[in-house]
């Protein structure tokens, strides 16, 4: 069975093309993928992949959007999302469901089943639970993502929180015991604040802004 682990780090940014050239640079990324799909939401992307893993950012383009109305608490660009591959979508929600925590967002489809739980009851982030179908694809990646992969991988996520023992605890009892998970304390700015990335020996944190 495959072990639960992050797949995918999201953040949420002002101005897509400028944060685009500026991941590009730092990390010498690959072409990323726009998936059209995230219009339903208002939203535009930019996927890159690294590794079998994947870097997401996000834009508004509408009003009232989820993203936008945080980037505007926040004061510019943000963590959004952690999305973490599970073995078992179905168990997790039910985890989930057993803490009361909700849904916002669900997807079933033939080669992913994904649900997106709620950031006010996850507290951190919106943590998104996804069961893909083989384990090695990746819907979101785009087509042939494996083509335009840079080496690297997304190790991890740091997370603040006022009560980080208590958010661990609840991201640890739904989605599994995942790797590179970090959580520090912070009243005044919570959420993912920096997504960790493996290149070779080294791990570089990379922050929003």
């Amino acid at each position: 069975m495959t072990a639960p682990r992050l797949r995918q780090a999201v953040f949420a940014v002002a101005e897509l093309e400028p944060a685009v050239e500026r991941l590009t640079a730092e990390l010498d990324l690959g072409e990323p993928f726009a998936d059209p799909g995230v219009s339903h939401f208002g939203l535009r992307n930019a996927v890159f992949a690294l590794g079998d893993t994947f870097l997401e950012l996000v834009s508004p383009v509408e009003e009232g959007t989820s993203a936008g109305r945080l980037l505007e608490r926040r004061g510019g660009d943000c963590g959004y999302m952690a999305m973490f591959q599970v073995p078992d979508v179905a168990a997790a929600r039910a985890r989930a469901r057993g803490l009361d925590v909700r849904e916002v967002f669900g997807v079933d489809l033939d080669e992913i089943t994904e649900a997106h739980l709620h950031p006010a009851d996850m507290r951190g982030a919106i943590v998104s639970v996804s069961e893909p179908r083989p384990p090695a694809s990746w819907r979101w990646g785009g087509p042939d993502w494996e083509q335009r992969a840079a080496p690297g991988a997304i190790a991890g996520i740091t997370v603040s929180v006022a009560d980080p023992g208590r958010v661990e605890e609840r991201w640890r009892g739904i989605v599994g015991d995942v790797p590179g998970l970090e959580f520090v304390v912070d009243d005044a700015e919570p959420g993912i604040v920096a997504v960790h990335v493996q290149r070779d020996d080294d791990v570089v944190k990379i922050r929003p802004r």
